[in-house]
Protein backbone atom coordinates (compact mmCIF):
# COMPACT_ATOMS: atom_id res chain seq x y z
CA UNK A 1 0.00 0.00 0.00
CA UNK A 2 1.28 3.46 -0.87
CA UNK A 3 0.34 6.26 1.69
CA UNK A 4 0.51 9.76 1.11
CA UNK A 5 0.44 11.98 4.40
CA UNK A 6 -1.36 15.16 3.71
CA UNK A 7 -0.06 18.05 6.15
CA UNK A 8 -0.94 21.41 6.10
CA UNK A 9 -0.25 22.85 10.16
CA UNK A 10 2.80 22.05 12.29
CA UNK A 11 0.59 20.65 15.58
CA UNK A 12 -0.30 17.73 12.36
CA UNK A 13 3.07 16.12 12.86
CA UNK A 14 2.59 15.05 16.72
CA UNK A 15 -0.48 13.19 14.99
CA UNK A 16 1.21 11.31 12.11
CA UNK A 17 4.49 10.64 13.94
CA UNK A 18 3.49 7.46 15.32
CA UNK A 19 1.40 5.90 12.09
CA UNK A 20 5.24 7.08 10.22
CA UNK A 21 6.82 5.06 12.84
CA UNK A 22 5.03 2.04 11.95
CA UNK A 23 5.32 2.12 9.16
CA UNK A 24 8.56 2.28 8.63
CA UNK A 25 8.67 -1.13 9.77
CA UNK A 26 6.16 -2.29 7.64
CA UNK A 27 6.34 -3.47 3.43
CA UNK A 28 3.99 -0.07 3.14
CA UNK A 29 5.75 2.90 1.01
CA UNK A 30 4.64 6.25 1.97
CA UNK A 31 5.74 9.89 1.78
CA UNK A 32 4.62 13.67 2.59
CA UNK A 33 3.06 16.40 0.74
CA UNK A 34 3.24 19.25 2.99
CA UNK A 35 2.53 22.97 3.00
CA UNK A 36 5.12 25.42 2.28
CA UNK A 37 3.93 27.03 5.97
CA UNK A 38 5.30 23.88 7.17
CA UNK A 39 8.03 23.53 4.94
CA UNK A 40 9.68 26.43 5.42
CA UNK A 41 10.40 25.42 9.30
CA UNK A 42 12.82 22.69 8.12
CA UNK A 43 11.57 20.97 11.26
CA UNK A 44 13.97 17.66 12.23
CA UNK A 45 11.03 15.47 12.52
CA UNK A 46 10.39 15.33 8.51
CA UNK A 47 13.73 16.82 7.19
CA UNK A 48 15.36 13.28 6.56
CA UNK A 49 11.84 12.49 4.30
CA UNK A 50 11.70 13.23 0.51
CA UNK A 51 8.87 15.96 0.57
CA UNK A 52 6.58 15.96 -2.53
CA UNK A 53 6.67 19.49 -3.91
CA UNK A 54 3.81 19.75 -5.73
CA UNK A 55 0.37 17.79 -6.97
CA UNK A 56 2.26 16.43 -10.14
CA UNK A 57 4.57 14.79 -7.90
CA UNK A 58 1.79 13.03 -5.45
CA UNK A 59 0.04 12.07 -9.34
CA UNK A 60 3.55 10.23 -9.89
CA UNK A 61 3.57 8.49 -6.70
CA UNK A 62 0.19 7.67 -7.02
CA UNK A 63 -1.24 6.59 -3.12
CA UNK A 64 -3.38 4.23 -2.72
CA UNK A 65 -4.64 6.29 0.36
CA UNK A 66 -3.73 9.88 1.45
CA UNK A 67 -3.97 10.22 5.27
CA UNK A 68 -5.23 13.73 6.49
CA UNK A 69 -4.55 15.34 9.87
CA UNK A 70 -7.29 17.92 9.15
CA UNK A 71 -10.42 19.23 7.55
CA UNK A 72 -9.43 19.84 3.88
CA UNK A 73 -6.95 17.76 1.02
CA UNK A 74 -6.74 18.95 -2.46
CA UNK A 75 -9.14 16.75 -4.84
CA UNK A 76 -6.65 17.02 -7.31
CA UNK A 77 -4.19 14.21 -5.57
CA UNK A 78 -4.77 10.57 -6.23
CA UNK A 79 -5.96 7.58 -3.50
CA UNK A 80 -8.46 7.35 -0.98
CA UNK A 81 -8.97 10.39 0.67
CA UNK A 82 -8.75 9.60 4.74
CA UNK A 83 -10.12 11.93 7.43
CA UNK A 84 -8.16 11.64 10.86
CA UNK A 85 -8.66 14.56 12.24
CA UNK A 86 -6.25 17.03 14.15
CA UNK A 87 -7.84 16.81 17.72
CA UNK A 88 -10.05 15.15 19.82
CA UNK A 89 -12.45 18.31 19.80
CA UNK A 90 -15.65 16.48 20.43
CA UNK A 91 -17.38 19.12 22.01
CA UNK A 92 -17.55 21.38 18.72
CA UNK A 93 -20.01 21.29 15.83
CA UNK A 94 -17.08 22.04 13.47
CA UNK A 95 -15.96 18.44 14.25
CA UNK A 96 -18.82 16.68 13.08
CA UNK A 97 -18.62 19.03 9.59
CA UNK A 98 -19.04 17.16 6.52
CA UNK A 99 -17.15 19.05 3.86
CA UNK A 100 -17.41 16.63 1.24
CA UNK A 101 -13.73 15.77 0.78
CA UNK A 102 -13.38 12.42 2.37
CA UNK A 103 -14.01 9.01 1.56
CA UNK A 104 -13.39 7.80 4.93
CA UNK A 105 -13.49 9.36 8.61
CA UNK A 106 -11.38 7.24 11.10
CA UNK A 107 -13.27 8.29 14.25
CA UNK A 108 -11.58 8.18 18.00
CA UNK A 109 -14.49 6.44 19.94
CA UNK A 110 -18.03 5.50 19.91
CA UNK A 111 -19.21 8.94 21.10
CA UNK A 112 -17.57 10.45 17.78
CA UNK A 113 -18.52 7.35 15.97
CA UNK A 114 -22.28 7.39 16.63
CA UNK A 115 -22.54 10.93 15.68
CA UNK A 116 -20.89 10.43 12.38
CA UNK A 117 -23.13 7.23 11.51
CA UNK A 118 -25.82 9.72 11.80
CA UNK A 119 -24.51 11.62 8.95
CA UNK A 120 -23.33 8.85 7.22
CA UNK A 121 -27.33 7.41 6.64
CA UNK A 122 -27.99 10.58 5.27
CA UNK A 123 -24.91 11.05 2.48
CA UNK A 124 -24.01 7.38 2.26
CA UNK A 125 -20.96 7.63 0.27
CA UNK A 126 -18.45 7.73 3.05
CA UNK A 127 -17.22 4.93 5.51
CA UNK A 128 -16.74 4.93 9.48
CA UNK A 129 -14.06 3.19 10.83
CA UNK A 130 -13.59 3.46 14.33
CA UNK A 131 -9.76 2.70 14.32
CA UNK A 132 -9.15 5.53 17.64
CA UNK A 133 -6.71 8.99 17.25
CA UNK A 134 -3.27 7.96 16.44
CA UNK A 135 -1.34 10.70 18.55
CA UNK A 136 -2.56 8.90 21.37
CA UNK A 137 -0.09 6.32 20.44
CA UNK A 138 2.47 8.99 20.07
CA UNK A 139 1.35 10.16 24.00
CA UNK A 140 1.34 6.83 25.52
CA UNK A 141 4.53 5.69 24.12
CA UNK A 142 6.35 9.32 24.43
CA UNK A 143 9.80 8.62 25.93
CA UNK A 144 9.78 10.07 29.32
CA UNK A 145 13.25 9.52 31.08
CA UNK A 146 15.46 12.86 31.96
CA UNK A 147 12.05 14.83 31.03
CA UNK A 148 12.92 17.36 33.83
CA UNK A 149 16.44 18.02 33.67
CA UNK A 150 15.58 17.97 29.52
CA UNK A 151 13.12 20.90 30.88
CA UNK A 152 15.16 22.34 33.47
CA UNK A 153 12.41 21.47 35.60
CA UNK A 154 13.58 20.94 39.52
CA UNK A 155 12.22 18.23 41.07
CA UNK A 156 10.55 20.05 44.11
CA UNK A 157 8.16 22.25 41.72
CA UNK A 158 4.85 21.32 40.79
CA UNK A 159 4.08 22.14 37.37
CA UNK A 160 1.04 23.59 35.89
CA UNK A 161 0.02 23.55 32.13
CA UNK A 162 -2.21 26.29 30.65
CA UNK A 163 -3.37 25.62 27.14
CA UNK A 164 -6.33 27.28 25.85
CA UNK A 165 -8.28 26.66 22.92
CA UNK A 166 -7.52 29.69 20.08
CA UNK A 167 -10.94 29.68 19.00
CA UNK A 168 -12.67 33.45 19.98
CA UNK A 169 -16.14 31.93 21.41
CA UNK A 170 -14.53 29.67 23.60
CA UNK A 171 -11.20 30.34 24.42
CA UNK A 172 -9.99 31.26 28.33
CA UNK A 173 -6.91 33.20 27.46
CA UNK A 174 -8.43 36.71 27.44
CA UNK A 175 -9.66 35.80 30.97
CA UNK A 176 -7.29 34.23 32.84
CA UNK A 177 -4.08 35.22 31.89
CA UNK A 178 -4.67 38.74 33.60
CA UNK A 179 -4.83 36.40 36.70
CA UNK A 180 -2.10 33.89 36.61
CA UNK A 181 0.74 35.91 37.28
CA UNK A 182 -0.91 36.79 41.02
CA UNK A 183 -1.71 33.39 41.93
CA UNK A 184 1.34 31.47 41.13
CA UNK A 185 3.16 30.05 44.45
CA UNK A 186 6.76 29.87 44.55
CA UNK A 187 6.98 25.95 44.29
CA UNK A 188 5.21 26.45 40.88
CA UNK A 189 6.45 26.53 37.16
CA UNK A 190 3.45 27.06 35.02
CA UNK A 191 3.96 26.37 31.28
CA UNK A 192 1.59 28.34 28.52
CA UNK A 193 0.95 26.64 25.37
CA UNK A 194 -0.98 28.87 22.64
CA UNK A 195 -2.57 27.59 19.49
CA UNK A 196 -0.55 28.64 16.41
CA UNK A 197 -4.05 29.97 15.35
CA UNK A 198 -4.79 31.79 18.08
CA UNK A 199 -4.79 35.98 18.03
CA UNK A 200 -1.32 37.62 17.81
CA UNK A 201 -1.66 40.08 20.82
CA UNK A 202 -2.72 37.55 23.22
CA UNK A 203 0.34 34.84 22.18
CA UNK A 204 2.87 38.34 22.46
CA UNK A 205 1.22 39.37 25.98
CA UNK A 206 2.88 37.15 28.34
CA UNK A 207 6.45 37.02 28.19
CA UNK A 208 9.05 33.96 30.40
CA UNK A 209 9.76 34.74 34.15
CA UNK A 210 11.19 32.48 36.61
CA UNK A 211 7.67 30.97 37.34
CA UNK A 212 6.54 31.16 33.79
CA UNK A 213 7.28 29.65 30.47
CA UNK A 214 5.87 30.22 27.61
CA UNK A 215 6.20 26.75 25.11
CA UNK A 216 7.23 27.62 21.65
CA UNK A 217 7.50 24.05 20.64
CA UNK A 218 4.60 22.73 18.18
CA UNK A 219 4.38 19.39 20.10
CA UNK A 220 2.53 19.89 23.52
CA UNK A 221 3.20 16.09 24.35
CA UNK A 222 6.11 16.05 26.82
CA UNK A 223 4.71 18.92 28.91
CA UNK A 224 1.49 16.80 29.35
CA UNK A 225 3.66 14.11 30.88
CA UNK A 226 5.49 16.83 32.82
CA UNK A 227 2.61 18.79 34.13
CA UNK A 228 0.87 18.00 37.43
CA UNK A 229 -2.57 19.72 36.34
CA UNK A 230 -4.01 21.00 33.20
CA UNK A 231 -6.00 24.40 32.90
CA UNK A 232 -7.88 24.86 29.74
CA UNK A 233 -11.44 25.50 28.43
CA UNK A 234 -12.95 23.45 25.50
CA UNK A 235 -9.68 22.23 24.01
CA UNK A 236 -9.35 18.51 22.71
CA UNK A 237 -6.14 19.24 25.13
CA UNK A 238 -8.08 18.06 27.68
CA UNK A 239 -8.88 14.26 26.74
CA UNK A 240 -5.12 14.27 25.51
CA UNK A 241 -4.06 14.68 28.94
CA UNK A 242 -6.97 12.76 30.58
CA UNK A 243 -5.35 9.45 28.76
CA UNK A 244 -2.18 10.09 31.60
CA UNK A 245 -4.84 10.26 33.94
CA UNK A 246 -3.97 13.42 35.72
CA UNK A 247 -6.58 16.23 36.85
CA UNK A 248 -8.16 19.08 34.44
CA UNK A 249 -9.07 22.09 35.30
CA UNK A 250 -11.73 23.62 32.82
CA UNK A 251 -13.01 27.42 32.48
CA UNK A 252 -16.28 27.89 31.14
CA UNK A 253 -15.95 24.40 29.02
CA UNK A 254 -18.98 23.89 26.64
CA UNK A 255 -19.98 20.62 27.34
CA UNK A 256 -18.61 17.48 29.65
CA UNK A 257 -18.68 19.55 32.69
CA UNK A 258 -17.76 16.83 35.06
CA UNK A 259 -14.39 15.56 33.11
CA UNK A 260 -12.74 17.52 36.22
CA UNK A 261 -13.10 20.76 38.37
CA UNK A 262 -15.32 23.10 36.12
CA UNK A 263 -14.75 27.58 36.91
CA UNK A 264 -16.56 29.90 35.61
CA UNK A 265 -14.95 32.78 37.12
CA UNK A 266 -11.05 33.83 37.03
CA UNK A 267 -10.71 34.36 40.77
CA UNK A 268 -11.99 30.09 41.54
CA UNK A 269 -8.76 29.14 39.49
CA UNK A 270 -6.01 29.36 42.42
CA UNK A 271 -8.66 27.25 44.94
CA UNK A 272 -9.51 24.62 41.90
CA UNK A 273 -5.76 24.11 41.83
CA UNK A 274 -5.17 23.66 45.24
CA UNK A 275 -7.77 21.57 45.24
CA UNK A 276 -6.64 18.96 42.30
CA UNK A 277 -3.32 19.28 43.42
CA UNK A 278 -4.58 18.20 47.28
CA UNK A 279 -6.32 15.34 45.33
CA UNK A 280 -5.49 14.19 42.07
CA UNK A 281 -7.58 10.78 42.02
CA UNK A 282 -10.72 13.26 42.46
CA UNK A 283 -12.07 12.45 39.04
CA UNK A 284 -10.68 9.67 38.54
CA UNK A 285 -13.84 7.71 37.08
CA UNK A 286 -14.79 10.53 35.72
CA UNK A 287 -12.03 10.21 33.41
CA UNK A 288 -12.13 6.50 33.16
CA UNK A 289 -15.73 7.29 31.73
CA UNK A 290 -14.87 10.13 29.12
CA UNK A 291 -12.17 8.37 27.58
CA UNK A 292 -13.86 4.97 27.45
CA UNK A 293 -16.32 6.96 24.81
CA UNK A 294 -14.09 9.63 23.51
CA UNK A 295 -10.76 7.44 22.95
CA UNK A 296 -11.42 3.96 24.33
CA UNK A 297 -8.19 2.43 22.65
CA UNK A 298 -4.88 2.92 24.74
CA UNK A 299 -2.97 0.07 24.06
CA UNK A 300 -0.15 2.25 21.95
CA UNK A 301 -1.52 -0.09 19.05
CA UNK A 302 -4.06 2.57 17.28
CA UNK A 303 -1.82 2.80 14.36
CA UNK A 304 -1.36 -0.90 13.77
CA UNK A 305 -5.12 -0.32 13.87
CA UNK A 306 -5.57 2.16 11.33
CA UNK A 307 -3.25 0.72 8.50
CA UNK A 308 -5.03 -2.54 9.23
CA UNK A 309 -8.39 -1.14 8.21
CA UNK A 310 -7.62 0.85 5.21
CA UNK A 311 -5.67 -2.68 3.91
CA UNK A 312 -9.04 -4.25 4.81
CA UNK A 313 -11.06 -1.41 3.23
CA UNK A 314 -8.87 -2.15 -0.30
CA UNK A 315 -8.90 -5.78 -0.07
CA UNK A 316 -12.25 -6.17 0.35
CA UNK A 317 -13.12 -3.05 -1.80
CA UNK A 318 -15.45 -1.48 0.48
CA UNK A 319 -15.61 2.23 -1.54
CA UNK A 320 -16.98 0.33 -4.81
CA UNK A 321 -19.93 2.07 -6.30
CA UNK A 322 -19.59 5.03 -3.38
CA UNK A 323 -19.04 8.51 -5.34
CA UNK A 324 -18.57 11.70 -3.56
CA UNK A 325 -20.42 14.97 -4.56
CA UNK A 326 -19.25 17.41 -7.03
CA UNK A 327 -18.47 19.81 -4.39
CA UNK A 328 -17.53 22.91 -6.88
CA UNK A 329 -17.35 25.39 -3.79
CA UNK A 330 -15.06 23.73 -1.82
CA UNK A 331 -13.19 22.69 -4.79
CA UNK A 332 -12.58 26.16 -5.83
CA UNK A 333 -11.59 26.98 -2.13
CA UNK A 334 -8.68 24.84 -2.88
CA UNK A 335 -7.32 26.39 -5.73
CA UNK A 336 -7.52 30.21 -4.62
CA UNK A 337 -5.88 28.85 -1.54
CA UNK A 338 -2.94 27.90 -3.87
CA UNK A 339 -2.85 30.37 -6.17
CA UNK A 340 -3.00 33.20 -3.73
CA UNK A 341 -2.14 32.61 -0.10
CA UNK A 342 0.36 29.90 -0.94
CA UNK A 343 -0.43 26.93 1.47
CA UNK A 344 -3.25 24.88 2.13
CA UNK A 345 -6.66 25.47 4.07
CA UNK A 346 -6.95 24.62 7.65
Amino acid sequence: MKILFYVSKKYSLPIIAPIVKYLEHSEHSFTFFVSKKVRDENISDISNYKLLQNIEETKIFSPDVVIVPGNFVDYRIPGIKVQIFHGLGVEKTSHYKIRHFFDIYCTSGPFVTEKYKKLQKRMKYFLIKETGWPKVDHILNYPTKDLQEKHHVPKDKKVILFAPTHSRKMQSAESLLPFIPNIIKEDEIWFLKFHELMNKEIRESVNDTDNIRVITDYDITPYLHLADILITDTSSVAYEFMTLNKPVITFNTQSRKNKGIDITQPLELREAIDRSLSDPSEFHQNRVHHIAEINPRIDGKICENLISTLESVILNNELKNKKKPLNLFRKLQILHHEQFKKGYLR
